[in-house]
């Protein structure tokens, strides 16, 4: 009951505030309690996810990691505001709790993260084994985490990926010398394999006609 309560708050949400006009931390559930758990320990886990979470050793591996680390364990998907954009809900959570760090979404397929005013690297997302324990899932994503001072250390992404242009294909006009073109390709193709038909059909009733006048 509370899932679908969540989802539908957070439908409205997405029609009340359109992604071109949203504000850089827009108002949801899912951030709002992330960030307000996050002001005494570094997790978050969704009612609805306790079942599926290993809680103590998953709060260990984020206590004990080379960097700060904050983690939501939270629904994701394509009908909340961020529309499938996972790295976007990370960049929002990071706005909305205004600390550097890694910040991590997993909702127990994926794993999802975002650097925030920190010189690390971190992949866009990793998948989870099949009976994965979350802890398990985390420590997999925080081994592909470097830290380096090239890297720039920038605010998370807080605004939505700027759609991708259509790809367009050059028209294949009509013109009469493609048209004339292309039959004298086809006519060519059609002689020469005429020719090459009528070659050996002559081949074989010469080969035919020998053969019969050797037998008289």
């Amino acid at each position: 009951m509370r899932r679908a309560v969540l989802l539908l708050l957070a439908t409205i949400v997405a029609i009340c505030l359109p992604a071109a006009a949203s504000a850089a931390v827009p108002t949801d559930p899912r951030i709002s309690a992330a960030a307000a758990a996050w002001a005494t320990r570094p997790l978050y886990v969704d009612p609805d996810f306790a079942v599926l979470v290993d809680e103590g050793p998953l709060l260990q591996k984020i206590e004990t990691a080379r960097l700060p680390v904050y983690v939501a364990v939270v629904p994701t998907g394509e009908w909340f505001q961020e529309k499938g954009d996972t790295a976007l809900l990370a960049g929002w959570l990071a706005a909305a709790n205004k600390k550097p760090g890694l910040y991590v979404v997993m909702d127990g397929d994926l794993t999802y993260g975002v650097p925030h005013e920190i010189h690390t690297s971190a992949p866009t997302s990793t998948y989870a084994e099949a009976k994965q324990p979350m802890s398990a899932q985390l420590s997999a994503f925080l081994d592909e985490v470097r830290i380096n001072d090239r890297y720039d250390a920038e605010p998370a992404r807080t605004e939505p990926l700027a759609p991708e242009p259509e790809r367009t294909y050059p028209e294949d006009r009509f013109t009469v010398g493609k048209a004339i073109g292309n039959g004298l390709g086809g006519g060519a193709l059609g002689l020469l394999g005429g020719a090459m038909l009528a070659g050996l059909v002559l081949g074989v009733a010469a080969l035919v006609a020998g053969r019969r006048g050797g037998q008289q």
